[in-house]
């Protein structure tokens, strides 16, 4: 059965995955990936290839939802450190490089990407260099390693992705994924979690909420009473989603910037979302690929 869904960006900030001639027994992975700062020398690259490995051996694809780069190594950021950047990005044309060799790790996934989107670290560096990093691996990866027609879009901060499915010949169903790279410190008591109440009320047409930023995980469900057009009253859940990403900042606890906040350690990883179409529906399920 076709496992591959049909990807356009239906708008600057939305993009859409269509999945036609569905039957039973279909299933689909996406990778939902966050703050992988894949250029750090503290980003744990094996556990980050390992999970796109995954993606492609399943046949699904992968959403990068910002912080890609680290990119704190330039010359106008206070935080940079010499002794933090890795042997082959050191050099005058360091964004340049950053990107030269994340289009190169990333090139044996690049048909399995469909979108990578900009989170705090990239959107600094636009602000302060007018260097649009993640625009440049999106136009590198496409130039030089994208095939059968596959095209990987470049994201925002935030948007919106549509999944839209026909199945069994006539039957249609949707799901709508929110996501924003998200904001605020590493909320070591909460663990973010608070941000949920206030997404419920502003997003009501969520099916899935994605956040990333403060390497914290979870998923959580909120359930919500909801009145069809016919007048029948229904329960759903909204998915509320966070990824930790695969910086380990922490490292064993004896020094450097998390150490000295004593925020803590914090989890490795990404979370999958599973589609399958069992009898008259398609289902979703989140599921965590923590470490």
């Amino acid at each position: 059965m076709p496992n591959k869904p049909k990807i356009d960006q239906s708008s600057r900030n939305v993009l859409t995955l269509r999945f036609d001639e569905i039957a039973a027994g279909w299933e689909y992975w996406l990778l939902l990936m966050s703050d992988n700062h894949h250029d750090s020398k503290y980003c744990r690259r094996k556990l980050e290839k390992r999970h796109m490995e995954m993606a492609r051996e399943r046949g699904g694809h992968i959403l990068l939802l910002g912080d890609v780069f680290d990119a704190m190594q330039g010359k106008f950021d206070p935080r940079r450190s010499l002794s933090e950047v890795r042997p082959e990005d050191a050099s005058a044309d360091y964004f340049n490089k950053i990107v030269e060799h994340a289009a190169d790790d990333y090139a044996e996934f690049a048909d399995s990407i469909a979108m990578i989107s900009k989170g705090n670290h990239e959107t600094a560096v636009l602000d302060k260099t007018n260097t649009d990093l993640i625009s440049n691996l999106v136009y590198r990866l496409n130039q030089e390693h994208v095939t059968n027609d596959h095209r990987i879009y470049a994201g925002y901060y935030g948007g919106w992705v549509r999944l839209m499915f026909t199945f069994n010949k006539t039957k249609r169903a949707s799901f709508r994924l929110k996501y924003n790279h998200g904001q605020g410190g590493a909320a070591p008591v909460t663990r973010g979690v608070i941000a949920t109440n206030r997404q419920a009320v502003f997003l009501p047409d969520a099916d899935i909420v994605v956040n990333g930023h403060n390497h914290q995980g979870y998923i959580m469900p909120i359930a919500r009473e909801r009145m069809t057009t016919s007048g029948r009253v229904k329960k759903d859940l909204c998915w509320f989603v966070r990824i930790p990403g695969y910086q380990d900042a922490y490292r064993d606890g004896a020094e450097g910037y998390v150490v000295e906040k004593n925020s803590g350690p914090t989890p490795n990883g990404s979370v999958w979302l599973r589609f399958a179409c069992e009898g008259d529906t398609i289902t979703m399920k989140p599921i965590p690929e923590f470490d």
